[in-house]
């Protein structure tokens, strides 16, 4: 998306720019509410005719939604003060012919009271490496605060989300693939604190696939 981004801005700025995103996604996962900084030598005049100019110079997949100014120093990573992520699972018999790019199709029935007990025990402030990717780049600390986590039901769907002052590599992937492995029956709730306690990532579940991810929103 980077790529995509620099050279629309650039054709339409009609200088190069280099931009500035809130937070990397793995690949295969969705962002609707990215936050990029695109630093320029002059601000148009014009936002909204930049707005419609650069959406006609990204493919379809790519759109941005409003652009406003703001401050020099403005970093959209580091000023962030949470993001917020939701994973969809569907569990129809069928897969979806129009959303199966958004979805983990799991056609089996899941636990969900069993699965809302156990993302609860996440709320708070906790370490986080038992859920965090083995290859992951080491990081000063693995301890993340959650302000959000819970799952509710969308008609044939279930919709976890998170929302954390940081995250780390895999880390809502990782989640899920345990959460999924409770919704079976296959682990107790009480599993997610375990493996919090654990910092062990060989006791968490798969990494769920990264197509049912998306991050919504990004705080400050």
């Amino acid at each position: 998306m980077q790529s995509v981004l620099e050279h629309a801005f650039a054709t339409a700025l009609r200088e190069p720019v280099r931009v500035r995103a809130a937070g990397r996604t793995d690949a295969g996962v969705h962002a609707a509410g990215q936050v990029v900084a695109v630093p320029v030598t002059r601000v148009p005049d014009d936002l909204d005719r930049l707005l419609r100019s650069v959406n006609a110079l990204t493919p379809d997949d790519v759109a941005i939604r409003s652009l406003s100014v703001v401050d020099d120093d403005f970093d959209p990573r580091r000023q962030a003060r949470a993001r917020r992520y939701e994973y969809r699972i569907s569990t129809s018999r069928t897969p979806s012919a129009f959303g199966h790019r958004y979805v983990w199709h799991h056609p089996r029935a899941l636990d969900v009271p069993a699965m809302d007990a156990a993302v609860a025990l996440l709320l708070g402030e906790h370490d986080f490496l038992g859920f965090c990717a083995a290859d992951a780049d080491p990081v000063l600390s693995t301890v993340r605060r959650v302000l959000v986590s819970e799952i509710e039901r969308d008609h044939d769907q279930l919709v976890y989300r998170i929302e954390a002052t940081a995250f780390l590599k895999h880390m809502v992937r990782n989640i899920v693939g345990t959460l999924v492995e409770i919704g079976r029956g296959e682990r107790a709730p009480g599993a997610m604190r375990q493996i919090l306690e654990s910092r062990d990532r060989r006791r968490a579940g798969r990494t769920a696939p990264a197509k049912g991810l998306t991050l919504v929103a990004v705080r400050y």
